[in-house]
């Protein structure tokens, strides 16, 4: 029995170890995109904006690693700088969406009665239309812009963390420490931030990391579709849908800034599951 439970003591550990090794690797290769977006201005080698027809088309090599546009811009500085515009982008988008919606979903479980039914019959509206054609229909609405493809997305994107949260408040208001503080005196404020908060964080920061990369597509699909950054933004949605039509002629054009969101939204996923994993001990002793 005592060889078992060392056994099984030792899968654990080992498991939680590979976990642990896992969030190291892919929290450097995030945080390293991140930081590409930061200083994307000083890591460029060429003026992403700066336009040279002699030099138009040049295909991948010598001075131009990853070739140049139509305009005779280099494809390498145009997809560092895009980073910035595309990652940044999606990180507002999942932090607006992850506030708003947890605060309305901590609302409606803690409070319930006509607030809840109010907000839940709201998001019900918002989750019964088809999520990117609803953004779609807001962006053409609000006339493009990579902002107001944030806000097109956010109104589409909310609700999910609101049932989240809703749902996680629901299974513990009813526990014995939370009637406790609540005899102890602890007002409606303190009780959401020093007992609801913390109990429901971890599936909500989960969620929010693993939409990350979705954000991510979500935004360059809209871009692609004219409906966010307008050119000569380098954004890399807006750089595929200006290079779609050299596809064939000049693919990396377009291939660039394709390989650069699948790279970024392989790498947040990655980090998403693991989070997931490292704040799921189940996950662990698998």
């Amino acid at each position: 029995m005592r060889e078992k439970q060392k056994m099984t003591v030792g899968k654990q550990r080992a498991a939680g170890d590979y976990i642990k090794i896992k969030m190291i690797l892919f929290g450097t290769l995030a945080a390293g995109v991140i930081l590409t977006a930061v200083f994307a201005p000083y890591l460029v080698p060429y003026d992403p904006y700066e336009q040279d027809l002699g030099n138009a088309l040049l295909p991948p090599g010598g001075a131009h690693l990853l070739g140049t546009d139509r305009y005779g811009r280099d494809m390498l500085s145009r997809v560092i700088m895009g980073s910035r515009t595309t990652v940044f982008a999606a990180l507002l988008l999942v932090a607006v969406i992850t506030v708003i919606g947890s605060a309305a979903g901590i609302l409606c479980g803690y409070h319930g009665g006509k607030l809840d039914a109010f907000l839940m019959r709201v998001s019900d509206i918002f989750l019964a239309f088809p999520g990117m054609v609803f953004a779609i229909a807001v962006a053409s609405v609000m006339s493009g812009g990579i902002l107001n493809a944030v806000i097109a997305l956010a109104c589409i994107s909310w609700p999910k963390y609101a049932r989240i949260a809703r749902s996680q408040v629901l299974s513990i208001r009813n526990m014995p420490y939370m009637a406790a503080a609540k005899l102890s005196g602890s007002g409606t404020f303190k009780m959401i931030c020093r007992h609801v908060v913390p109990n429901i964080a971890g599936p909500v920061i989960v969620t929010a990391v693993l939409d990350i990369g979705t954000m991510m597509m979500e935004i360059a699909g809209l871009s692609f579709l004219g409906l966010g950054a307008a050119p000569p933004t380098a954004e890399w949605g807006s750089m595929m849908s200006n290079g779609r039509s050299m596809l064939q002629t000049s693919p990396w054009v377009i291939l660039a800034p394709g390989t650069a969101i699948f790279l970024t939204v392989v790498i947040f996923n990655l980090v998403g599951d693991t989070v997931r994993d490292l704040l799921d001990p189940r996950q662990k002793g698998r």
